[in-house]
C-alpha cells in the first residue's frame, strides 16, 4: 500500500506564505502544507471556472484554521477537524495552519498550473 510521512516527503514549495510537501499515492495527491501567515489566496485561483479551485479535497486540520468559501456560504474548520472541500470553493487560511489534505492528482495539477501562472505574473 503506497504511504507517504511528512518527515520523509521532500518541500516541493517554499514560501513565506507556504511551506507544501507533496506525495503522489496512486490518483491521489497528499499534501503536508503550513502557513505561518494568514494567507488568502482567492486572486491566484483567477482563470479557473468562476475563478474557484474547482477540485475537491479532503483533509484534516492539524493546527490552526482554515475556511472554505463557496459563491453561497462558507464553512470554518480548527485543529482536529476532518474536512471534505467540494469544487467551486475559495480557502482561507489562518497564521499557523497545518494540515493534510488529499487531492484528485489530475485536478491538483490543472489547478497547480492556474495557479502558478497567476503567481509569475504577479512577481
Amino acid at each position: 500500500m503506497p504511504s507517504a510521512n511528512k518527515m520523509t516527503t521532500p518541500v516541493s514549495v517554499d514560501l513565506p506564505a507556504l511551506q507544501g510537501r507533496y506525495a503522489e499515492l496512486d490518483d491521489y495527491t497528499v499534501g503536508f502544507e503550513s502557513y505561518p501567515e494568514d494567507v488568502d489566496p482567492g486572486p491566484l485561483f483567477a482563470g479557473l471556472p468562476d475563478d474557484r479551485c474547482q477540485c475537491p479535497h479532503w483533509g484534516v486540520v492539524q493546527s490552526g484554521q482554515v475556511t472554505f468559501r463557496w459563491a453561497d456560504h462558507e464553512e470554518t474548520y480548527g485543529s482536529g477537524d476532518a474536512y471534505y472541500a467540494a469544487p467551486g470553493h475559495l480557502p482561507l487560511l489562518a497564521a499557523g495552519t497545518s494540515l493534510v489534505e488529499f487531492s484528485p492528482t489530475d485536478g491538483l495539477e490543472r489547478t497547480m498550473a492556474v495557479i502558478e501562472k497567476n503567481l509569475a505574473a504577479a512577481s
